[in-house]
């Protein structure tokens, strides 16, 4: 079994070597620009590879693009296996990142968050308190009562 170090090490030569490839290599229409290597994980044996991409479009061009990837996966694995010079090249399985999609409903939640307290702080500008302004007792409060 080989070290995580060397995993790693792998994993970015993986993610260089396919993002150079698709942007130059691959004449694929569907794969283009569109698409972008964000990470890339690969087992402990080195045996099999995870890259995680995003698509810069709608879901028609998310289709395209992922039945590109798995058409171009063997000249993919080429390139790789050409670059890493190792025993056995790690097959490739490409996932499609829900990150983009993820801090987008973030960014919508912490939107309706900002507009709730928005709300609030209109209700409250000017409102006053239901009671004193510090209704809480004081100790010196108590010695003036016990005289």
């Amino acid at each position: 079994m080989a070290d995580n170090a060397r995993a790693k090490r792998l994993a970015d030569l993986i993610r260089e070597v396919v993002a150079k490839k698709l942007q130059r290599g691959i004449k694929d229409p569907r794969l283009g620009t569109h698409v972008t290597i964000t990470d890339t994980r690969v087992t402990g044996d080195l045996r099999e590879a995870t890259v995680f991409y995003t698509v810069y479009g709608d879901d028609e061009d998310r289709a395209a693009a992922a039945a590109g990837l798995e058409s171009a996966k063997g000249v993919l694995r080429s390139a790789v296996g050409q670059a890493a010079g190792v025993k056995f090249t790690p097959t490739l399985a490409f996932v499609a990142d829900a990150l983009p999609d993820t801090a987008k409903n973030i960014e919508d939640l912490l939107d309706k968050a900002r507009a709730s307290d928005e709300q609030v702080r209109q209700a409250s500008a000017g409102a006053a308190f239901a009671g004193d302004a510090d209704p809480y007792k004081k100790p010196e409060d108590e010695d003036d009562t016990a005289e």
